[in-house]
């Protein structure tokens, strides 16, 4: 199982929001270059990077903030880096593509415009992942902000008959709540799709991660984790083992 340490970013800055809400945001640190560094040194191979400046679509300046620190951090060595928030573009994607990202998660998009996620799909296929927020089984868009009306059993069904191999599914009631995570949940997911799904939110400590990694390869292919790592509920080395099975 992929172990992704988030940086989550806000005007290049590296955060984490409570259930996604910009108005409970705690700031770790102002340098995101550094950070993402310090998880390579520590053994990671993989880091999921959120622009939410974009994602909460903020001013230019912010976003140019972001877009920066996003190109530095596709520079570290020895770690690919899978990167989302905002992407509502063919141009979006290829810019990011350009910057150095391996993959590129799309959200808000691929739920409002189903004609432009199969030409994404089409066009870019296994560079892409697709990005799933829900809270109480509806499926959340713009930031997690509105709801759609749409489940996430037709959601997710909808994007695997589309083409898309990789999906991220995020558990909105728990994420940057330290809560613990659902299996049974992801499993669902996992099933619905067809294929292994990357878990986000709740993560709370290692014995969540053995947890994921012991459901298995076909239900998950990785597992996302911010808060809990930068307060101290774990050190890195130690949920990477636990990620590999190790104990």
């Amino acid at each position: 199982m992929i172990l992704f340490p988030a940086i989550d970013l806000v005007a290049g800055k590296v955060v984490r929001l409570e259930r996604g809400d910009r108005a409970h945001m705690k700031v770790y640190a102002d340098d995101p270059v550094a950070v993402a560094r310090s998880f390579a040194e520590q053994g990671a191979r993989w880091i999921h990077v959120v622009d939410l400046s974009a994602a909460l679509e903020e001013d230019e300046a912010a976003c140019a903030a972001n877009n920066e620190a996003i190109r530095a951090i596709c520079t570290v060595d020895g770690i690919s880096v899978d990167v989302g928030g905002g992407v509502r573009s063919l141009a979006r994607i290829d810019e990011l593509a350009a910057m150095g990202a391996a993959r590129i998660a799309l959200g808000t998009v691929l739920v409002l415009e189903p004609g432009f996620a199969e030409i994404a799909a089409r066009g870019f296929g296994e560079l892409l992942a697709a990005d799933v927020a829900a809270r109480d089984g509806e499926v959340k868009v713009n930031g997690w902000r509105e709801g759609v009306a749409r489940s996430v059993d037709d959601v997710v069904g909808e994007l695997a008959g589309l083409g898309f191999k990789h999906l991220v599914f995020t558990d909105i009631s728990r994420d940057g709540m330290q809560t613990g995570i659902d299996v049974d949940a992801y499993r669902h997911v996992a099933a619905i799709a067809g294929f292994p799904v990357i878990a986000s939110g709740g993560i709370s400590s290692v014995d969540d991660i053995r947890a994921l990694a012991a459901a298995g390869p076909q239900v998950i292919e990785g597992a996302i984790t911010g808060r809990a790592l930068y307060e101290g509920a774990f050190a890195l080395p130690e949920a990477l083992e636990a990620a590999a099975g190790e104990r």
